[in-house]
């Protein structure tokens, strides 16, 4: 798997959501979708893009488990996250909202988990992570 490449595929199709949600609000006028299309924007197309562009520039072993789980964990958080977000707002009352709102506290706490296995990779390879190297 190129990680750089699924990455960037996902930041940009998370870019062109967002701003399509972006662009519809504005035309419409209601601004309901809000907090949906700044998690769209903020967690997938600029978090997924900045894993990428860490991805390019520092050789991180190809072989790492540690990295794809990262890599997907952030993938799938960043689907889940916003589209629980929305299922939460949109649903109300009844199993289903309950399903609703555990999908958006799932989707988070995968997310959550992408950040903090980046976090424990910047400390796992830091041999891999030198300025000199990225020239």
């Amino acid at each position: 798997m190129n990680r750089t490449r699924t990455l960037l595929r996902f930041a940009a199709l998370f870019a062109l959501v967002g701003t399509f949600i972006g662009s519809h609000m504005a035309g419409a006028g209601s601004y309901a979708l809000r907090p949906m299309h700044a998690h769209i924007l903020v967690v997938g197309w600029l978090s997924l893009f900045a894993f990428a562009v860490f991805y390019r520039l520092f050789p991180i072993p190809k072989d790492s488990k540690l990295a794809k789980v990262q890599v997907w964990s952030a993938i799938i958080g960043s689907i889940t996250l916003p589209t629980g977000m929305y299922w939460e707002q949109v649903i109300t009352g009844g199993p289903l909202a309950t399903f609703a709102l555990i999908y958006y506290i799932v989707g988070g706490s995968i997310l959550l988990i992408s950040f903090v296995l980046f976090f424990v990779m910047t400390f796992t390879f830091s041999s891999y992570i030198d300025e000199k190297k990225i020239d």
